[in-house]
């Protein structure tokens, strides 16, 4: 099953896990599965209209998967997505 590691800030909506199990074989079935079991999560990732905002950047591999597919990148059995949400301050 694919996994998405979850950066430090966003632990405490998933009960403090680095690493969450995912179901699904595409990015947006991914998501979807982790905001089921973390809905507290969900306003941290998407808008009112589902979309990951857009300082949400999630990675397979590499890449930056609103470089690939989007949304319906697919994942394999073991991909693991990184999740980094962006940064800003002064």
């Amino acid at each position: 099953m694919p996994t998405i590691r979850i950066p430090t800030p966003l632990r405490s909506y998933v009960n403090g896990q680095s690493v969450v199990t995912l179901q699904g074989s595409t990015v947006a079935e991914a998501v979807e599965s982790l905001l089921v079991q973390f809905p507290a999560l969900r306003p941290h990732l998407t808008n009112s209209r589902g979309e990951l905002r857009p300082f949400v950047n999630l990675f397979l591999g590499e890449n930056n998967v609103r470089d690939m597919q989007g949304l319906a990148t697919p994942l394999g059995e073991n991909d693991q997505l990184l999740l980094i949400p962006s940064v800003a301050g002064g």
